[in-house]
């Protein structure tokens, strides 16, 4: 398995390297020695913790749907015209642009700075690997 450093299991899970560091400090998710003994998390460990996360969702979360990505971020980009909207969204590190009416994202009250949920579905989804 791969060791990942705490600065990449953050950027993967969208949060603060001090946000790992506290679950490693609250013993949340375990770490081995890494690179010049530095502290590392293990990349099975960190799919299974990343897993948890997704199946305990925060308090006001829906807890059940269809879709099974949802990623919460925060607005950061809103076109309208009279009839559509295109909507941007940062989710950690993922840019999410969604199109819909300029009605629903009324309705919704989506701005920058909102702090929204994207849930998403495809029939498609490509997986790559860096190399």
């Amino acid at each position: 398995m791969p060791k990942l450093r705490i600065s990449e299991a953050a950027d993967l899970l969208g949060v603060s390297d001090d946000t790992v560091r506290r679950w490693v400090d609250q013993g949340r998710l375990p770490v081995v020695a890494g690179e010049n003994n530095r502290m590392a998390v293990d990349g099975g460990e960190l799919a299974a913790f990343a897993q948890r996360l997704a199946d305990s969702p925060e308090r006001g979360v829906t807890v059940a749907a269809s879709a099974r990505n949802r990623m919460k971020g925060i607005v950061t980009k809103v076109v309208k015209d009279t009839v559509m909207a295109q909507v941007e969204m940062q989710a950690g590190p993922f840019r999410i642009v969604s199109l819909m009416s300029a009605e629903a994202a009324e309705e919704l009250g989506l701005e920058v700075g909102s702090v929204a949920v994207a849930s998403i579905k495809s029939t498609h989804v490509v997986v790559e690997m860096e190399a």
